[in-house]
């Protein structure tokens, strides 16, 4: 049997994939539920993510495992509007023509910002159309420095500085110009007509999820157990013990697929994962009335949150009742930040106050439902050198043999975590099983659809 630490995405993933290979599994889930950052609230109709999702064109892997499930129909490709709020007004950035209006950048800082977000170098007069290939280039390179020396000052200063101050806080210094790169091309499908392409299923991504679990089987998964011990033999993993309401058991196992975050993965086995993480604050704001113009907002100044997004400007309000939706979403760097330390009502009443200065049209009196998530290791905080510190997949060389390791430290989260990254690192577990263990001849392999 194989044994899967989480029952998040990457651990369902890890799980559906060791069953297509024929391998017997059981999934713990030490919390009350799967799902993990794709858990979910429930609205007057679809239930909605607690902290904001969406498909980027470059996630292929996640869109294969939901045509797999029979999702492939349920997969809907919108058009995402965003805007930045600089002094007072929310400027759209989505056509090219709305672009070429912003007027907190010369003509020429667009120019060279465009060259830069459809991978070319024209430094030096010469087109350079494969400049930005290998990120790992630009690993240890700062943002500031390399935003100013391959487009301008005034793009660093005026766009990129505030982008990253609401990202990364007092951290953003130390964040590598590799992440923004892979940032760039992770969001980089876009109409120059209309604006970015994003993804979203009908009915959110909790159908995905239901879909998985039916896959790898209900009665592999267990929910309220929380794994206390990673025993091995000397040369191998042996057995995992597990806590749950009714007692303690001991598992035997062939191979564990730890699917957590590191913290998890040390406290099992030892190992030291160095990369640091950041938290979040995600607020889902319930309203009768819209506030937005646009999908996604940006906010440059010194706000106490960095963006609001009103989900109901992307997927129609009817799917909920008919309210409007809206998250207001912030990074902590620490848990010593005061945000983190606030308890929802006080964070609630920060955040609103913010909103009527920024809109004072706003009347409080539309807000029905004031919801927090909160999340002390969101996703990880992409300083420089991250490269050298990510987890690999199979650390029979670094723990025991048949330890593998599939959580948000993984490579495939790098240089953008996201959901499709989990799934990936879920099957490249898997796959590395497979590779290394025959399964049951007996048993025969469960369909990709089943």
């Amino acid at each position: 049997m194989i044994g899967v630490v989480g029952g998040g995405i990457a651990g369902l993933a890890a799980a559906y994939r060791l069953r297509q290979h024929g391998y017997d599994v059981q999934v713990f889930e030490a919390t009350d539920d799967v799902g993990g950052l794709a858990a979910v609230y429930e609205t007057d109709g679809d239930d909605i993510e607690k902290f904001y999702h969406h498909l980027s064109k470059s996630e292929e892997t996640i869109v294969e495992l939901a045509q797999e499930l029979g999702l492939g129909n349920r997969l809907e490709w919108k058009i995402g509007k965003n805007s930045y709020y600089v002094d007072g007004t929310a400027h759209p950035l989505d056509t090219a023509w709305q672009i070429a209006a912003y007027p907190h950048m010369s003509l020429y800082d667009k120019f060279r910002l465009g060259m830069l977000t459809q991978g070319i170098d024209v430094r030096g007069g010469i087109p350079d159309f494969d400049a930005y290939n290998e990120l790992s280039e630009y690993e240890h390179v700062s943002i500031r420095d390399f935003v100013v020396e391959h487009t301008t000052r005034g793009v660093y200063e005026n766009f990129v500085d505030p982008l990253l101050d609401g990202k990364f806080g007092h951290r953003k210094d130390d964040i590598s110009a590799a992440w923004f790169l892979g940032r760039i091309r992770f969001r980089g499908e876009r109409d120059l007509l209309r604006g970015e392409i994003l993804g979203y299923f009908d009915g959110g991504f909790r159908p995905l999820l239901d879909a998985l679990v039916d896959a790898v089987g209900r009665e592999n998964i267990t929910t309220g157990a929380r794994v206390a011990e990673l025993a091995t033999d000397g040369e191998s993993v042996d057995s995992l013990t597990v806590e749950t309401a009714d007692g303690t058991t001991t598992h035997d196992v062939d191979s564990v697929v730890v699917a957590a975050m590191p913290n998890v993965l040390e406290d099992l086995t030892g190992y030291e994962c160095d990369i640091e993480f950041q938290g979040a604050v995600c607020g889902l704001v319930t309203m009768s009335e819209s506030l937005l113009d646009t999908y996604w907002l940006n906010v440059a100044h010194d706000a106490p949150f960095g963006s609001l997004i009103e989900h109901t400007n992307f997927i129609p309000k009817e799917r909920y009742g008919g309210d409007h939706l809206l998250y207001i979403a912030s990074y902590v760097q620490s848990r010593e930040e005061e945000l983190w330390q606030m308890d929802d009502d006080e964070v609630e009443e920060l955040w609103l106050d913010e909103i009527e200065s920024m809109y004072p049209d706003f009347d409080r009196s539309t807000v029905e439902e004031f919801r927090i998530a909160r999340n002390p290791r969101a996703g990880p905080i992409y300083e420089r050198g991250y490269l050298d510190l990510v987890v690999p997949y199979d650390l029979g060389d670094e723990v025991s043999e048949g330890v593998y390791y599939a959580g948000m430290a993984s490579a495939s989260q790098y240089p953008e975590r996201s959901l499709n990254g989990g799934i990936v690192a879920g099957y490249e577990c898997a796959d590395r099983i497979a590779q290394k263990r025959r399964p049951d001849p007996d048993r025969e392999s469960v369909p990709a659809d089943d």
